[in-house]
């Protein structure tokens, strides 16, 4: 199996419990934050729902340069936009991933503002990190979840709601 197969493959495998996640976020509670330093539930789920992006951007840019084109996340208003995000950046991620050529994984990506660089790395560890930051802010969504008495469906097995 190609790398990028296999990166496709895991990203459906993934898409499925991060749908699952998204999708049981309280509207009610989308501006509630469990720390001053933690982001909201919007913040959270949105950075979630864009995540796929950086696939794309590993894929298709050198580098994302955050004094050239700062971070403006999407304004999300209600779980439908939330859903329907995730749904757009995923199809996006497929079909450039799908669409990229094998040899490129090897080529230098970089992620910086300005001269301060924060990762640079192949473009395949670039993919791989993007997936590993969707697991790690589900896993946040997940406490945070949690604080908020909402039952958890399972992630790679059953959660403690599903025994």
């Amino acid at each position: 199996m190609s790398i990028i197969s296999s990166f496709l493959k895991e990203m459906e495998k993934e898409s499925i419990t991060t749908r699952k996640m998204l999708s049981i976020v309280p509207e009610d509670k989308f501006d509630w934050q469990p720390h001053p330093k933690s982001m909201t539930v919007r913040q959270l789920t949105t950075h979630i729902a864009e995540m796929p992006t950086f696939a794309t951007l590993a894929v298709t840019t050198d580098e994302l340069d955050f004094n050239t084109q700062p971070y403006q996340p999407v304004q999300i208003n209600n779980k439908e936009e939330l859903l329907q995000y995730f749904e757009t950046t995923l199809a996006d991620s497929k079909a450039h991933l799908a669409a990229a050529n094998e040899n490129i994984l090897p080529e230098t990506w970089t992620m910086r503002a300005g001269d301060a660089i924060y990762a640079q790395l192949s473009k395949e560890e670039a993919v791989r990190m993007s997936f590993s930051q969707i697991v790690h802010h589900r896993a946040q969504l997940g406490v945070f979840l949690r604080l908020l008495d909402v039952p958890i469906p399972g992630s790679y097995g059953p959660s403690a709601d599903g025994m």
